[in-house]
């Protein structure tokens, strides 16, 4: 297994896509732990605990959502391009080596697209841990707050130094995206 990890992340390719799903499906994580930390707060929800147990629930679904549909849709391209492959060569390629790193490839991908949200749901999400006994619900839930535009820093931060640009530019607009959240979840009605 470590074997295949290291074949397929010596690939720039492999690395670049299964970077984009991580992120992309990492910040949506990261969005929803926000939106679920302070539409919990503003609920009444008086239970750190329990706001855990809704951020699992959310961090289940996205994982679930990014790890099952990154597999199908690369499962769809892999094949598509395969057919085309074996179309010019006028040769089945199903069992060659080709569909093995395919096949590599796709499982490395799904791998990361679900695990980017389930820590950008946890992260955040584990500031409710304290509560109780060393925050109270509003101290975890600033602290919830926290974490999300800290970590989507990160994101920012990370895609900024490998694209050249300002990291700390970057990873401020990254960030602002969850300080949107929060705001929009405060200026909700009811």
């Amino acid at each position: 297994m470590l074997a295949e990890l290291r074949e397929a992340l010596s690939h720039e390719e492999v690395r670049s896509i299964s970077r984009r799903y991580f992120i992309s499906n990492g910040f949506d994580g990261t969005l929803t732990s926000i939106g679920v930390a302070v539409g919990s707060y503003l609920s009444g929800i008086p239970s750190g605990l329990v706001i855990v147990k809704i951020g699992l629930g959310a961090a289940v679904g996205l994982g679930t959502s990014g790890l099952w549909s990154v597999w199908e849709i690369e499962r769809a391209e892999t094949r598509i391009e395969r057919q085309r492959v074996e179309r010019a060569m006028l040769t089945d390629l199903g069992e060659t080596k080709l569909a093995r790193r395919q096949k590599r490839k796709r499982r490395f991908h799904a791998l990361m697209s679900g695990l980017g949200p389930v820590l950008g749901v946890l992260i955040p999400i584990s500031a409710y841990l304290l509560e109780g006994t060393l925050l109270t619900i509003f101290e975890a839930t600033l602290l919830a707050i926290a974490l999300g535009v800290a970590l989507l820093f990160v994101f920012g931060a990370y895609l900024g130094s490998l694209s050249k640009q300002d990291w700390y530019v970057a990873g401020a607009r990254m960030g602002l995206a969850g300080l949107v959240v929060a705001a929009i979840n405060v200026l909700l009605p009811g």
